[in-house]
């Protein structure tokens, strides 16, 4: 089979690899697509640790080609979403219930082989089927929109409450829907780009802002802003010391925010503990997508969140090594691999 590997950092390849056969517990699943996340990014330049060589791929879904011995809840031909987090179920944090933060986690395409292949063994436990009936590439937003679904639990929206949304790619597009969907009245997108901020719009958030524009936190929060005196809840996705610098000071007095987005290892922000105590802001971080996987899959299973917008371009495993090596093209949210594409 095809498989698109790091095999260290900065050299990432399409190779010709053995097929997988399944464990005992494990589904050797036909990848049908795989998303391309900033995390692989982040990977390929050695900003974020993993174990290569290996295949990348954590946004994965696909049907079932075959079962181990011990599988008992699943059989070829289903279709289903991959959880690549593997959290041990023994350390002190998975006792507390704090799976994400597992002492021994694991991800699939990122310290086992992922979904930026022709096939992708799953262990039965991280499955979670989707129906037949659903588009193949929606599949492969189960795991985006889980971690942005721990995010929103965190948030605490309140019905009639108001969110700043702060970037504009997947993430970001997809929290401007579970604002919405969580009852919040307004949700302002932020973003230079144009083409996002219109699809933001035209996808729930009741305003949008380019930052090129004019100053974030007046244009935003201030008297004459969009939402003056900032939001009840400001949630970072961008991933960029700009966003992170800028959230708390959009935020209410009292307000939350909530960061997402996942910058360079290494790198720090400025923040001023003055203003955070004085106005009583929380920061909260989240971090991946503890318990979540399935949620999400039932959301996108029912049509509740709208995915097909926010897909750009479908690309087979030959295209990857290119995309993945260059930034988004303006205006793209999600690229999707398709491995049984041959471009």
């Amino acid at each position: 089979m095809k498989a698109a590997r790091l095999e260290a950092i900065g050299e990432f390849h399409v190779r010709a690899v053995e097929t997988p056969s399944p464990g005992p517990d494990e589904l050797l699943v036909r990848v049908e697509a795989a998303g391309i996340c900033g995390t692989d990014r982040h990977l390929l330049h050695g900003t974020f640790p993993c174990r290569p060589p290996v295949t990348l791929g954590h946004e994965f879904s696909g049907i079932v080609e075959a079962v181990g011995d011990a599988v008992i809840d699943f059989r070829p031909g289903m279709r289903i979403t991959g959880n690549p987090n593997i959290h041990c179920g023994r350390c002190v944090q998975c006792r507390r219930g704090r799976i994400n933060l597992c002492e021994n986690l694991e991800a699939i395409g990122i310290h086992r082989d992922g979904g930026f292949a022709d096939y992708v063994l799953v262990p039965q436990r991280q499955a979670h089927e989707l129906p037949l009936s659903l588009p193949p590439e929606h599949g492969a937003f189960c795991e985006p929109l889980a971690c942005c679904l721990h995010g929103i639990d965190m948030a605490g929206i309140r019905p009639g409450g108001s969110v700043i949304v702060l970037g504009g790619g997947v993430i970001g597009m997809l929290v401007v829907q579970l604002a919405r969907l969580a009852g919040a009245t307004s949700v302002v997108l932020v973003t230079r780009q144009a083409a996002r901020r219109q699809l933001a719009e035209a996808t729930g958030a009741t305003a949008s802002f380019d930052p090129g524009s004019g100053n974030v936190i007046e244009g935003i929060g201030g008297p004459d802003g969009l939402l003056p005196g900032g939001a009840d809840v400001v949630i970072e996705c961008a991933g960029v010391a700009e966003t992170m610098a800028d959230a708390p000071k959009l935020a209410r007095n009292g307000g939350t925010v909530v960061i997402l987005g996942v910058m360079p290892q290494g790198e720090t922000v400025a923040i001023e503990p003055f203003d955070l105590l004085f106005r009583e802001v929380r920061v909260l971080t989240a971090f991946l997508n503890p318990d979540t996987h399935a949620r999400a899959a039932a959301l996108i299973a029912e049509g509740t969140i709208r995915v097909e917008p926010l897909i750009s371009r479908r690309i087979g495993l030959d295209a990857l090594p290119d995309a993945l090596a260059n930034p988004p093209r303006p205006g793209e949210v999600k690229v999707l691999v398709m491995p049984g594409r041959r471009d």
